[in-house]
Formats: structure tokens, C-alpha cells, sequence
């Protein structure tokens, strides 16, 4: 009995031994971001995606591999010749991803193989074309060209080509010392001419300044002048007035003179020669050229003809006195 039920456990274990070996060789598993591609005796029979599948034993076979996700691919370093004959290294990297599976596997042999060889060629030729002034000064544009010209070629192998970027350009030690020693120089011109630019322009200001200032100046002095003319005008305007008003009061005073005279007063004898005398006197003491004054005065004649003055005023003052009051009183 219990050989029966050992061997009944044996034949369990070894079915379950069988159907795992025969479930590992049978299925497959593909995983995410992969793509298999299965042949039949030989030939591209279906192509797996992720998940799990079930292959006909023999006949059918996994051939490819393929990841399907974005790669990268380093371009080793190479020396390149420019235009201007100028020896640089040069490397750069790729960015691809594989759109079709089927022909990245039949269309080319080794497709990372294919794209570098394919890369390579186009930065020689690239760089081969340009200035190193330019290589330097333009390597997103140069990245741009090869991009074209590999993405354009790996179509047909099913290859889309994302971006390239040229990583590192190394001109030569000496070549780079001549650049720096050229930059520096460029520079300095640079700054040089700057610091010129900066001084004439500030001569031009001063000058322009200067210019300003001087004519603000005479325009000052100009109204100045005028003011000064006015003023001149005014006061000559006014001495002329003053001198029209002496002269019509000194006429007055020769008019009433005269009559007093004509009618014998000779009060208004002695004061019309007092008041010469007076104003004779007065003249020479105001001279500029006059320092010394003898005056030899006869004391009592000057006494009576100031004598004489107050008279002819009382004179006077009453004469008005007694006109005032004779003088009739108007009735509205």
C-alpha cells in the first residue's frame, strides 16, 4: 500500500516537473519597453509586445530583442580638419528611438553600429566645411545640420533620430593660447575704442556746454545793456524834466522879478543880486579844479541884501494876505 502511494506522489511530482519545463519552453515573457520579434523556421513570423506568450515549440523561435524606448549613443572623440585647416577633437552625442522593429532588425545588421559610423561621417563632413571661428561660434547650428542629414537616413532603417549635440570641441593647446592671446587683444580694442567713443562724446558735451554757457552769458549781458539803456533813457528823461521844471520855475521867478524891478521895489533889486551873488559863489565852491576859495566879502552888503530878501518876502506875504481876503466868495 504504501509503495502504491509513493509511487503516485512520483508521478505527481514528476508531471508537475514536466509541465514547468514545458511551460518555460513554451511561453516567453516580454517585457515593458521591449518589442520581440518571432521567427518561423527562419523567416519574421510575428512580432511580441509586452506580456506574456505562448511559442510553438521548434518551429517557432525568438530572433530580436528590440528596446523601443529612447537611447543614447555616445560618438567617441575624433580629430577633425576645418576649413582653415585646424586640427580639433571632436565628440558629440546621439539621442534615437526605434520606431520600427522589423526593419531595425532586416533592414541593417547592427543599427548603433550603423548610426555612429553614420554620425561620425557627418560631423567630419560638418566641421570639414566651416572656420574654426565658426565651428566654435556655431555649434547648435551644426548640430542642427547633422541631425537633418542622419534623422533623413536612418528612415529607412526604421530609426528615428531625436537630437544630436555636439558635446566637446578641443582645439590644440598652442591654437588655443593664439585664440585667447587674439580674444584678448580684440578686447582691449574693444574697451580702447569704448573709452574713445566715451571722450568724445564728452568733449562734445562740454564743447556743446561751453557753447550753452557763453550764450546764456551774452544773452545776460545783452539785457543787461538794454536794461541799463532804459535806464539810462529814463534817468535823462527825468533830469530833462527836472531841468524843464527849473527852467520854468527860474522864468517865473525872472517874470515877477522884472515887475518888481518896474515898479521901483527895491527890495526885489537887492534880493535878484543877493540870489546871483548867491548862486555865483556856489559855483565856485563846487569846482573841481577849485581848492582854495578867498572870498573878500563886504559883510554889510551881504547883510543888507539879505536884509533886503526878508522884506520883499513879507512883502510879498501880505500883498497875498490881503488879495485872499478881498478876493469875492462864489455862490453855488
Amino acid at each position: 500500500m504504501n509503495s502504491i502511494i509513493l509511487g503516485v506522489i512520483l508521478i505527481v511530482v514528476a508531471v508537475v516537473i514536466l509541465g514547468v519545463v514545458v511551460f518555460f519552453f513554451l511561453t516567453t515573457t516580454v517585457p515593458q519597453g521591449s518589442i520581440y520579434l518571432v521567427e518561423w523556421f527562419g523567416e519574421h513570423h510575428r512580432t511580441l509586445k509586452s506580456g506574456l506568450h505562448v511559442l510553438i515549440p521548434i518551429a517557432e523561435k525568438v530572433a530580436y530583442k528590440i528596446d523601443v524606448r529612447e537611447q543614447t549613443l555616445d560618438v567617441a572623440s575624433q580629430e577633425v580638419i576645418t576649413k582653415d585647416n585646424a586640427m580639433v577633437l571632436v565628440d558629440g552625442v546621439l539621442f534615437f528611438k526605434v520606431e520600427d522593429a522589423v526593419k531595425a532588425s532586416y533592414e541593417v545588421s547592427d543599427y548603433r553600429g550603423a548610426i555612429s559610423h553614420l554620425v561620425t561621417a557627418n560631423i567630419r563632413g560638418a566641421v570639414g566645411s566651416i572656420d574654426l571661428d565658426e565651428l566654435l561660434s556655431k555649434r547648435e547650428e551644426l548640430s542642427h545640420d547633422i541631425l537633418k542629414e542622419v534623422h533623413d537616413a536612418t528612415q529607412k532603417w526604421g530609426i528615428n533620430v531625436l537630437r544630436v549635440q555636439i558635446q566637446d570641441i578641443k582645439p590644440p593647446e598652442g591654437l588655443v593660447a593664439a585664440m585667447t592671446k587674439q580674444l584678448t587683444a580684440e578686447r582691449e580694442k574693444r574697451a580702447a575704442t569704448i573709452f574713445a567713443e566715451g571722450e568724445k562724446s564728452a568733449a562734445i558735451r562740454r564743447a556743446e556746454g561751453e557753447k550753452e554757457s557763453s550764450v546764456l552769458l551774452a544773452k545776460g549781458e545783452a539785457e543787461a545793456e538794454h536794461l541799463r539803456a532804459d535806464a539810462k533813457k529814463y534817468s535823462d528823461y527825468c533830469a530833462a524834466e527836472a531841468r524843464e521844471r527849473g527852467a520854468l520855475a527860474e522864468a517865473r521867478a525872472t517874470s515877477q522879478m522884472s515887475k518888481a524891478i518896474s515898479g521901483g521895489d527895491i527890495h526885489a533889486v537887492n534880493y535878484f543880486i543877493a540870489i546871483q551873488y548867491i548862486e555865483a559863489l556856489k559855483a565856485l565852491a563846487t569846482s573841481e579844479n577849485q581848492k582854495i576859495l578867498m572870498m573878500p566879502l563886504d559883510t554889510a552888503n551881504v547883510a543888507g541884501s539879505l536884509s533886503g530878501i526878508g522884506e520883499l518876502s513879507r512883502a510879498i506875504y501880505a500883498a497875498e494876505a490881503i488879495h485872499t481876503i478881498n478876493k469875492p466868495v462864489e455862490h453855488s
